[in-house]
C-alpha cells in the first residue's frame, strides 16, 4: 500500500465541487469514466486500463451490486461508486483486513483506509452509500452471501498469491456472488509456457494457473480478453513488474531509489501486459 499523496486532497475537492447542480450523476458506465471528479493522473492511466471497455466486458450493469476486493486509493472506485449510485446499485469495498488493536507495520494500509473512508464513505453525495468490509487471512464475508452481481479484482491476485490467501479470495468472492453472478479479475501477465511461480515474486501470474485457480472454487471461465494485452511488455525487468510505471521502481524493495537507473526503457514499454478473465458463478 502506498502513503496518501496529494490525489486525496485534489480529487476530494473536485469532487465536492462535483456535486452541484451543474453536474450530472453519470448513468452510464462512458460518463462515470469522463466525470470530472476524476483526478487528471488517473485519467492518464485510462489508455492502460480501459476501465470502460473492462466493466462492459466483464458485464458491469445499471442497478448491480458489485464488490471490489483491495480497492486501494479508490483508482476503480472513482467511477463504480458514482455510476452505481446513479443508477440505485450497491458498492462494497472490501479493503485489506487490518489487526486490532493497530500493528505497527499497518500503518500506511490504516492511511489509506481511512482517506477512502473520508471520501468515499464520508464524503460527497456523488459517491452514494460505499459499504466498507475487509478480506484478509481470517476476515469474513466480503459482503451478504449471495447478494452481489459483480465481483473485481483488480491486479491484486499476485499480492494474494504472495500471502497464501488466493484460495481464500476466490472461495469469498464465490460466497458472495448470486447464482449466474461474474467474478472479474485483470492481473499482470506472466509469459505462458512457463513453471508458474505460486509466490508471483515477479508480480506476473500465470494465465493458466488463475484460471485453474477460479475453476477449484466452483467457478466456469466464460470469456479471456486481450482488452489490457501490451504486447510490449516482455517481462524481463529487473525489480519485476514494479520496475514499469506507475511504480517505476530502481532498485531492490526496502532499498533506496537508485538516481542513476536508466527508466527510459521501461517507460517506453508502459504499463505491464494483463490478463482480464470473466469467470461465472453457475446457476
Amino acid at each position: 500500500m502506498k502513503p496518501i499523496t496529494r490525489r486525496y486532497a485534489l480529487a476530494g475537492a473536485v469532487a465536492l465541487a462535483g456535486c452541484g447542480p451543474g453536474v450530472a450523476r453519470p448513468r452510464t458506465i462512458e460518463a462515470a469514466v469522463a466525470g470530472p471528479w476524476r483526478p487528471a493522473a488517473d485519467k492518464a492511466r485510462d489508455k492502460w486500463r480501459h476501465p470502460a471497455e473492462t466493466l462492459k466486458f466483464l458485464g458491469l450493469k445499471p442497478g448491480d451490486t458489485v464488490v471490489e476486493f483491495w480497492p486501494g486509493a479508490g483508482w476503480y472506485s472513482d467511477i463504480l461508486a458514482p455510476f452505481l449510485a446513479a443508477t440505485h446499485g450497491k458498492l462494497y469495498a472490501a479493503h485489506m483486513q487490518l489487526a486490532e488493536p493497530p500493528q505497527p507495520g499497518e500503518a500506511a494500509a490504516r492511511q489509506v483506509l481511512e482517506a477512502y473512508r473520508a471520501r468515499y464513505v464520508k464524503g460527497p453525495r456523488l459517491y452514494g452509500k460505499v459499504e466498507l468490509t475487509a478480506f484478509g487471512r481470517t476476515s469474513g464475508p466480503v459482503a451478504p452471501a449471495g447478494s452481489a452481481d459483480l465481483v473485481l479484482f483488480f491486479r491484486n491476485l499476485h499480492n494474494w498469491m504472495a500471502g497464501g490467501i488466493a484460495e481464500k479470495a476466490f472461495r469469498d468472492a464465490f460466497l458472495a456472488l448470486k447464482p449466474g453472478g461474474v467474478l472479474g479479475v485483470v492481473e499482470h501477465r506472466a509469459a505462458p509456457g512457463g513453471v508458474p511461480d505460486l509466490l508471483a515474486q515477479s508480480g506476473y501470474v500465470d494465465q493458466a494457473y488463475a484460471t485453474r485457480l477460479g475453476q477449484e472454487a466452483g467457478f466456469r471461465l466464460a470469456a479471456a480478453s486481450e482488452i489490457n494485452a501490451n504486447p510490449k511488455d516482455d517481462r524481463r525487468h529487473p525489480f519485476g513488474v514494479w520496475t514499469l510505471p506507475p511504480v517505476r521502481r530502481s532498485s531492490p524493495l526496502g532499498q533506496p531509489p537508485d538516481p542513476a537507473f536508466d527508466h527510459a526503457p521501461y517507460d517506453a514499454i508502459g504499463e505491464s501486459d494483463r490478463m482480464t478473465l470473466k469467470f461465472v458463478k453457475p446457476t
